[in-house]
């Protein structure tokens, strides 16, 4: 008898994994897979090593190598309990032919391998398109032009416009856009996950060099072109020309399954897409979990509805019925069923800003503006939140510690007499002026508990030019869901910068790639009648 791998029994045990169906699998390496240009790109398959060819096939596209932690958590799994699976490095990674242009050759290669798949003599006749981040990329980037051998796809915590928020002129997500950058240059050289976690110190200093455009020099020793891509061309750049899957998205007649978290970076664009295929008459599934882009614990869910949904619809049966819509509450840290996103039953309630820290439903009587003095030379840093990168703290943490800052403004409700929750679309309203014409508003609501601690749900940022002029500033937080405890209090945060989250604002106007030189500047938020400031949550009184 032999032995079961050590690492088929590791990841069971700890992603909670039902028994597999069979251990003994074998792996066929370097399988080469025609582009309609001659290039050649590279894939292995899984699969068990009896029987193997009757089963649907998994297919996963990826820029991160065929070994390592996708190997591990997701295709072996998979392989062992049900699926045979491809797993194909992008074109210009791992192995494959051409070179890696992000988010370029996606449609063509993937419709091409598809193609390819449909006709091997192991295909049993079902296609399932499946995996995170840009490996959910790439099956948006194709998925309006689809075989019928396709039966579902499931992409989690991605989106179909994949970074290119990171890219906006107004809030540049420096750490994303830099550090996925720098990223994928250590694919070229072994343990790259390893070696990123390691950088973390130099990627920092990196990211504080000024101009922009040398920071990659300044940590690789060399220029980029894909780092130097993304400092170089905003979000509507036409150098993005059809990158941009979304406008593909109503089209897509698949079964899709979306799995996102409330602190991942993609959940804006994720919630769109749900959106999108709904108004198309579609009827996706959407789950969202406490989780951030890198969590561990989203191992398991994505497993669960491709060895679920996406089985069943290989199958031809009926996936397990669930609501449309399930989410996990955070706060009251239960799981919810929705019949729809946004919920009904939740209407926007306007809490005011007022002197002295107040927030409160009552409109502000006549007050003087609030003030602080932010200096992009100790720019106000990021704590938690939505952050893409691995080895970064992301999600709820303890932002006491932040609050106290010079540069962070805060202002906080009474005790709560009763339970408040909170699902659905968050927005603020901030009455803003700068000393320079300008710079960001940074907002963030937070849960402030019976012990003082302050823990960050949701933010959003917002660029002004012509911040010198007092004017509403409209900032977009990313939706959540958080049911506010009785006895605790709810607290917003105001200041103009989370770095390098978001690339700081010099208060120059200078283009971002050249800025060189840093402005501090005096900021006001006004709370009076003629200007009330507000931030809006979804909510729904127990």
């Amino acid at each position: 008898m032999k032995t079961p791998p050590l690492t088929s029994l590791l990841v069971e045990r700890l992603r909670g994994l039902p028994a597999p169906k069979t251990r003994d699998l074998a792996v066929e390496r370097d399988l080469e897979v025609p582009m309609r240009d001659g290039t050649v790109l590279l894939a292995d398959r899984w699969a068990p090593r009896a029987g193997g060819e009757d089963l649907p096939t998994a297919l996963l596209r990826s820029p991160y190598g065929r070994g390592g932690p996708f190997a591990l958590q997701l295709v072996r799994p998979l392989a062992e309990r049900g699926f045979q699976v491809l797993l194909q490095s992008t074109r210009g990674t791992s192995g494959s032919g051409g070179a890696f242009d992000p988010l370029r050759h996606e449609r063509l290669d993937g419709i091409d391998t598809v193609d390819w798949v449909c006709k091997q003599p192991w295909f049993d006749g079902s296609l399932v398109l499946c995996g995170p981040s840009y490996l959910g990329y790439t099956q948006w980037a194709m998925a309006d032009q689809l075989p019928a051998q396709v039966k579902a796809m499931i992409p989690a915590m991605t989106e179909s416009a994949l970074g290119l928020a990171f890219l906006r002129k107004d809030a540049f997500a420096l750490e994303s856009a830099f550090g996925w950058g720098v990223l994928v240059e250590a694919q070229r050289r072994r343990w790259a996950t390893a070696r990123f976690l390691l950088g973390a110190r130099r990627r920092r200093r990196a990211e504080k060099v000024l101009p922009l455009c040398d920071a990659d020099n300044s940590l690789l020793g060399r220029q980029s072109d894909i780092i130097q891509n993304f400092i170089v061309y905003d979000t509507d750049s036409p150098f993005w020309y059809g990158t941009d899957a979304s406008e593909r998205v109503p089209h897509v007649t698949v079964p899709a399954s979306l799995i996102a978290g409330w602190h991942d970076v993609f959940l804006p664009g994720q919630l769109r897409d749900y959106a999108l295929l709904q108004a198309a008459g579609r009827r996706p599934r959407l789950t969202i979990g406490p989780w951030s882009h890198n969590s561990a614990s989203v191992v398991k869910p994505i497993l669960d509805e491709i060895l679920g949904f996406g089985l069943a619809h290989a199958r031809g049966t009926v996936p397990d019925d669930r609501a449309p819509v399930r989410v996990f509450v955070m706060g009251a840290e239960q799981w919810r069923d929705l019949p729809a996103w946004p919920p009904p039953g939740y209407a926007p309630e306007k809490l005011h800003l007022h002197p002295a820290g107040r927030l409160a439903l009552d409109p502000p009587s006549e007050s003087a503006p609030d003030s602080y003095r932010y200096d992009p030379a100790d720019p106000t840093p990021a704590v938690g939140g939505l952050r893409l990168l691995p080895g970064v703290k992301a999600g709820r943490v303890d932002n006491t510690a932040h609050e106290a800052r010079h540069d962070v403004l805060t202002y906080t409700s009474d005790i709560l007499t009763d339970d408040v929750e909170m699902i659905g679309e968050v927005g603020a309203d901030i009455w803003f002026r700068s000393s320079l014409p300008h710079a960001d508003v940074f907002v963030r609501v937070c849960d402030v508990d019976a012990s003082g601690r302050s823990t960050n749900i949701c933010d959003g940022i917002r660029g002004v030019t012509g911040a010198d002029e007092l004017s509403r500033v409209a900032v977009t937080l990313s939706p959540t869901a958080y049911l506010f405890r009785r006895g605790h209090r709810i607290r917003l945060q105001i200041s103009s910068g989370a770095f390098p989250q978001y690339n700081r604002n010099p208060g120059t106007g200078e283009p971002r790639r050249t800025a060189t030189r840093l402005e501090a500047a005096t900021q006001q938020v006004f709370h009076d009648p003629d200007h009330p400031s507000t931030v809006s949550l979804p909510t729904r009184a127990h």
